[in-house]
């Protein structure tokens, strides 16, 4: 199967695709609603509950893996590329390294925030 053919299946599969992941979700959804209505429970009781420190979580995490990447970048750019003389993408796996150091950075940085406001709340 060729590039040409692929390109005509992309419109049909991607509509496809969207649609049944919508129509699971829905379905998954009202199922459990209804398997809650069956066992006596109350579905309007259990609105899902934001997580704040979810959220905390991922911010920290993305944000560290963007800074990572933009230091990767700019070592490559300029003290990688001085050092060998040329201009080609040859430091890939700076790339990953630094995305990973400062990416787990975040999370360490999420789980101290959460950890310090755990004692705050026990000391009150």
């Amino acid at each position: 199967m060729g590039a040409e053919e692929l390109g005509v299946l992309i419109p049909i599969l991607v509509p496809i695709g969207m649609f049944a992941m919508i129509f699971g979700i829905v379905y998954l959804t009202k199922r459990e609603r209804m398997a809650m209505i069956e066992r006596g429970m109350d579905p309007r009781r259990y609105k899902p509950q934001s997580a704040p420190f979810q959220t905390l979580k991922w911010g920290l995490l993305l944000i560290g893996a963007g800074t990572g990447l933009f230091l990767a970048y700019v070592l490559d750019h300029t003290l990688f590329s001085k050092m060998a003389g040329t201009d080609d993408d040859g430091n890939v796996a700076i790339y990953f390294a630094l995305i990973a150091v400062f990416g787990g950075a975040g999370l360490f940085l999420s789980y101290k925030m959460e950890k310090k406001e755990g004692d705050d709340n026990k000391a009150e």
